[in-house]
């Protein structure tokens, strides 16, 4: 887990699995692939093996560690409803999130299709969460907007949009049942460029239809120069948090030995 995220909408980060493959337009730059595979073969690093897809059972208990409440965005390098991540695995990140409840988890799938099926069967204990917050990605209208369909059909109490890398204008969205959009340009090496029409477009959708707006960046090759404001300002919406007694050290201790007794193999199937 990282304790700092520099993304913008979130504390920190948890990474209980590691890797991904590549889906969707909105991967083609992906920036954990990018950063992953730069430490393919160094001995002992966390990405010895680059962006292949693993799951890190020693990382599940993590949250459970921390003594501040933290908005958490979960599997910031990787999807935890890949197809290649067992069933009973995703089950046991959900167990953590459930006993955490002092952190606000911040779930974001490009495979909102798998995470409606577990949601509405094996993880509906964790639709009830108000700590744990749902979202799909969304970059265009082919892609992006069938997922805003299945994330709506998603039993959830917190239901959001990372609109990023938005690459093309959505026109008219439905957003009944979505309670927060995130948009941002893609940033880095070969950066497709964002309209500013696009994003007024979401920001004056959201508005009309009381769904919280977040913008997060313009992107480009050099991010920091473009910034985040949009007509002369900055969006930072977001839902409200709860707030939850966060347990002794002792409480969290007992609760990290029960994870780590459950652990699952470093196995994929």
């Amino acid at each position: 887990m990282s304790a700092l995220s520099t993304i913008e909408w979130t504390d920190a980060t948890w990474n209980p699995v590691r890797g991904c493959t590549r889906i969707s337009p909105g991967c083609v730059h992906c920036y954990a692939a990018t950063f992953a595979e730069r430490f393919r073969g160094v001995p002992g690093h966390p990405y010895e093996q680059g962006f292949d897809l693993r799951l890190v059972p020693e990382k599940l208990a993590e949250p459970l560690k921390w003594g501040a409440a933290k908005a958490i965005f979960v599997n910031s390098m990787s999807d935890l409803f890949h197809k290649d991540v067992p069933d009973d695995y995703i089950e046991q990140v959900a167990r953590v999130m459930e006993a955490g409840n002092w952190h606000t988890y911040q779930v974001l799938t490009k495979r909102p299709e798998r995470m409606r099926e577990l949601l509405k069967g094996r993880l509906a204990f964790a639709a009830d969460l108000p700590h744990v917050w749902w979202g799909t990605s969304v970059e265009n209208r082919r892609h992006g907007l069938p997922r805003v369909d299945l994330l709506r059909n998603t039993p959830a109490q917190v239901r959001f949009l990372s609109v990023e890398p938005l690459l093309e204008d959505l026109g008219t969205i439905d957003l009944s049942g979505i309670d927060w959009v995130i948009v941002g340009g893609e940033s880095g090496a070969g950066a497709r460029l964002m309209q500013h029409e696009w994003v007024a477009n979401l920001r004056d959708q959201c508005a009309n239809q009381r769904t919280l707006f977040f913008f997060k960046q313009w992107g480009g090759v050099r991010k920091s120069q473009t910034g985040r404001e949009l007509d002369g300002r900055t969006y930072d919406s977001m839902p409200d948090r709860p707030t939850v007694t966060i347990p002794s050290a002792s409480e969290r201790k007992a609760l990290v030995d029960a994870i780590n007794r459950g652990r699952v193999p470093l196995t994929v199937v």
